[in-house]
C-alpha cells in the first residue's frame, strides 16, 4: 500500500544533517521526494547513504541560471520545497522564497538551519552540538564531576532539526489545500530542541529540577533510572521510577536492604547507587536479561547498534529492513491501513536524465545542458 503522503511531492536541496533526514521521512511515508544535488557534491556527499533513500535525484550547477530555470519548473509542480543553507544564499542563488511563492503560490518552504532565519546568530557557523548547547539541553548530559557528554545528534539535528521540519512541512500543506496559500516554515534546531525540553522548563519552574548535572531523576543521578556495568564489562539501563516497579526491581533482585526503602531521598542516591553497581557486577549481562527482561521492573539491555537488529522484540515487530543489502531501520510511526516503506538508495544524480524528460527537454536539449556543465 502506498504510505500515508502519497501524492505530495517535495523537492529538496541537497544537505546534510536535518534536511536529508527530513526528507527520508517523508519519503518513507510515501512523498515524491526529487533532490536537488550538486554537480560537484565535496563535502556534502554524492547520495548513496542510507538517509538518501526513496528519492529521484538531478546533480545540478545550481550557480548557473539554466540550472536555477530547472529548479524554478520543479517548484511549479512541487507542495514543498526543503533547504537547509544559511540565511540569504537561496536568494543569492534566485532561488528564495519571494521567487518560488511568485512560481507556486501553494508553495511551503522550509528552511532548516541551526540558528534560524533571524537573530544575531542567524549567520554564525555552528553544528548540532553548538545548537543544543545554546538552550540549556547540554548543560543537563554527562556526569556531575566532567564537561558535558557530547550526545549523538539525534537531540539536535535529527529530533529538534529534521523532525520538527517534517511536522512543519505536512502542517503547512495541509493548510494551503484549504487556504490555497503557501508559506514560509522556519525550522531552527535550538527552538526545536528547547521545545523537545519543554518538559525540563516545567520541572524547573515547581522545584522538580535542579540545575546541577546528575543530581535529578532523569540524569542519572537517581539510582533506580541509569546504567549499570555488569561482569563481563556489558551494560543494563534501568529505569524502575514508579513505587510498584521499584518495589520489583528491589525483589527480582534479592534487594531486602532497609537502605533502599528512602526510593526519593536525594542524600541517600550516591551509596544506593554504589550498592547497585556492585550487586550488578556480579552478574552477566544476559544473566540480568534472564532475570528482569520482560518484567515490570522497567530493565533493558544496552545494545550497540548491531545487537540491536537482533534483538528478539526488533525481529519480531520487523523493525530492521534488507534493501538492496543494506539495513535500514524501518519507517516510523507505523500505520494500520497506509504503512510506508524504505525506497532504494538514491545516488546523486541518478534520475537526472529521466526527470529532465518529464519537463519536456529533448534528448538534444539535455546533451546541451551536459556539454555546458549545467547537469552532471
Amino acid at each position: 500500500m502506498p504510505g500515508p503522503l502519497n501524492g505530495l511531492r517535495i523537492l529538496e536541496l541537497a544537505g546534510i544533517g536535518p534536511g536529508p533526514f527530513c526528507a527520508m521521512m517523508l519519503a518513507d511515508l510515501g512523498a515524491e521526494v526529487i533532490r536537488i544535488d550538486r554537480k560537484a557534491p565535496g563535502f556534502l556527499g554524492g547520495g548513496g547513504t542510507i538517509v538518501d533513500r526513496g528519492r529521484r535525484s538531478l546533480a545540478l550547477d545550481i550557480k548557473q541560471p539554466d540550472a536555477t530555470a530547472i529548479v524554478l519548473d520543479l517548484v511549479e509542480s512541487s507542495d514543498a520545497l526543503i533547504e537547509g543553507f544559511r540565511p540569504g544564499v537561496m536568494e543569492r542563488l534566485g532561488l528564495g522564497p519571494d521567487v518560488c511563492l511568485a512560481r507556486n503560490p501553494r508553495l511551503v518552504y522550509g528552511r532548516m538551519t541551526g540558528w534560524g532565519q533571524t537573530g544575531p546568530l542567524a549567520q554564525a557557523a555552528g553544528h548540532d552540538l553548538n545548537y543544543i548547547a545554546i538552550t540549556g539541553a547540554l548543560c543537563a548530559m554527562g556526569h556531575a564531576d566532567r564537561p558535558p557528554t557530547p550526545p549523538l545528534h539525534l537531540l539536535g539535528d535529527i529530533g529538534g532539526g529534521g523532525m520538527m521540519l517534517a511536522l512543519g512541512i505536512v502542517s503547512a500543506v495541509f493548510e494551503a489545500r484549504q487556504s490555497g496559500q503557501g508559506q514560509v516554515v522556519d525550522a531552527a534546531i535550538c527552538d526545536g530542541v528547547s521545545t523537545l525540553a519543554t518538559a525540563y522548563h516545567g520541572m524547573l519552574a515547581s522545584g522538580k529540577w535542579t540545575l546541577d548535572r546528575q543530581a535529578n531523576m532523569l540524569d542519572g543521578g537517581a539510582p533506580f533510572y541509569g546504567c549499570y556495568a555488569c561482569a563481563d564489562g556489558k551494560f543494563i539501563s534501568v529505569g524502575a521510577i514508579e513505587p510498584q516497579f521499584y518495589a520489583l526491581l528491589l525483589e527480582r533482585c534479592g534487594l531486602d536492604d532497609p537502605d533502599f526503602q528512602a526510593q526519593w531521598d536525594r542524600a541517600a542516591w550516591p551509596a544506593l547507587r554504589g550498592k547497585l553497581e556492585r550487586l550488578f557486577a556480579t552478574r552477566t549481562r544476559q544473566q540480568w536479561c534472564e532475570l528482569l527482561e520482560g518484567s515490570d521492573a522497567c530493565f533493558a539491555p544496552v545494545l550497540d547498534f548491531e545487537e540491536a537488529r537482533a534483538h528478539p522484540h526488533h525481529r519480531a515487530r520487523n523493525s530492521f529492513q534488507e534493501t538492496d543489502g543494506i539495513v535500514h531501520p524501518a519507517p516510523a510511526p507505523r500505520f494500520s491501513r497506509t504503512q510506508g516503506a524504505p525506497g532504494p538508495v538514491t545516488r546523486a544524480g541518478q534520475h537526472t536524465d529521466a526527470l529532465l524528460a518529464e519537463l519536456g527537454h529533448s534528448a538534444d536539449d539535455i546533451a546541451r545542458l551536459r556539454q555546458r556543465g549545467v547537469i552532471a
